[in-house]
């Protein structure tokens, strides 16, 4: 059997996945890497984006992440995502609605609310990425 790593995906609400894998690939603030067994100790902050796991040399599991962080190990690889489901499970119409008044609510918004709702527009479009 090749070389695998322990994965865990944790969310706020639930342990989401926890398997071994052959590698993961995720989308780090600084840009995407994979890990694989052995790897140097890291800890990371994620992007929204889509972390892939593999087994051998395919893709088995697609998730979606809204943000978060990831700690490796030489054994271990850990991500405590701020948001995250499967990408088949995203609802391509329910964001597109999302994504429409989000930009309407961005522009009429007070300086005050501005960031929280650009940060959940980045979320919801790198969301729609996820589908292409």
């Amino acid at each position: 059997m090749a070389e695998q790593i322990a994965f865990e995906l944790v969310s706020p609400v639930k342990k989401l996945l926890g398997k071994p894998v052959a590698m993961v690939s995720m989308p780090g603030t600084e840009g995407d890497f994979a890990v694989l067994p052995g790897h140097a100790p890291l800890i990371a902050t994620l992007r929204p984006g889509v972390i892939e796991t593999y087994d051998a040399d395919r893709v088995s599991d697609r998730i979606f992440v809204g943000g978060g962080f990831v700690e490796v190990t030489a054994e271990r690889c850990t991500v405590l995502a701020q948001e995250a489901l499967p990408v088949a499970e995203i609802d391509r119409a329910a964001l597109n609605t999302a994504i429409m008044e989000l930009e309407s609510g961005l522009a009429a918004a007070a300086d005050t609310e501005r960031t929280t709702i650009a940060g959940q527009l980045a979320v919801a479009q790198a969301k729609r990425e996820a589908l292409n």
